[in-house]
């Protein structure tokens, strides 16, 4: 990655770029389990998608989480179809930078995901993670199902109390159900499997995320 100086705000009706009717070229299969990038998603597994700033090392994250079937890296959130990296980049597509995950529940719960996302990034910074600023920074859930949005829902609310407790912001985080997802470039999925010393702007906030009752983690 690298650190943007660009406007950290969301692109104005009717700024959006055009993008394309096709997808972008990606991918075939994912570079750590070998399982097609396109597979569909198996019988009683789920699917959520996460923004938490460069998504390089948001994907290593989770592909590493015992019970996550598939990850891979794409853009949501905002206007443009089929945007590229560099459409991206320049803040005037809306998109946040993400990684897709498919997850078996009755090895990984959704509960279990999500204190992953929150305790491995600052959800209090708005347009950005650290020196990586911009609209693609942007912290973001979403959801595939009601059952998500709800664990989404109350995650954050007992996040957000801890974090200010510990003398932190608020939680800026997006949480929504997802509209489309649309996948990366072939070179960003799996970066720092390739790529074992690239860049990773991830960081949590040393702050530990309390479950709520009934939510397991």
């Amino acid at each position: 990655m690298f650190f943007s100086k660009k406007p950290a705000k969301m692109p104005s009706k009717g700024e959006a770029l055009p993008g394309r009717d096709t997808p972008i070229p990606t991918a075939d299969v994912h570079f750590v389990n070998g399982r097609p990038l396109d597979a569909e998603k198996p019988e009683g597994f789920e699917e959520i998608v996460l923004g938490m700033g460069c998504f390089w090392g948001v994907e290593r994250i989770f592909w590493q989480m015992d019970g996550v079937w598939l990850t891979q890296a794409g853009y949501a959130g905002g206007e443009t179809p089929n945007p590229t990296y560099e459409e991206t980049c320049t803040g005037l597509t809306g998109h946040t930078e993400v990684v897709r995950v498919i997850y078996d529940p009755a090895k990984v719960t959704t509960g279990d995901i999500l204190k992953a996302f929150w305790e491995g990034h600052d959800p209090t910074q708005g347009m950005r993670q650290g020196n990586d600023v911009g609209t693609q920074y942007r912290s973001a859930i979403f959801a595939t199902n009601e059952e998500q949005l709800k664990i989404a829902a109350s995650t954050r609310d007992i996040y957000n109390k801890a974090l200010i407790e510990a003398g932190r912001g608020d939680i800026t985080t997006e949480i929504g159900m997802l509209d489309q997802f649309y996948h990366a470039e072939d070179y960003h999925q799996q970066y720092l499997a390739k790529n074992p010393n690239g860049y990773c702007g991830i960081g949590g906030t040393g702050v530990s995320c309390p479950m709520p009752t009934g939510v397991s983690a």
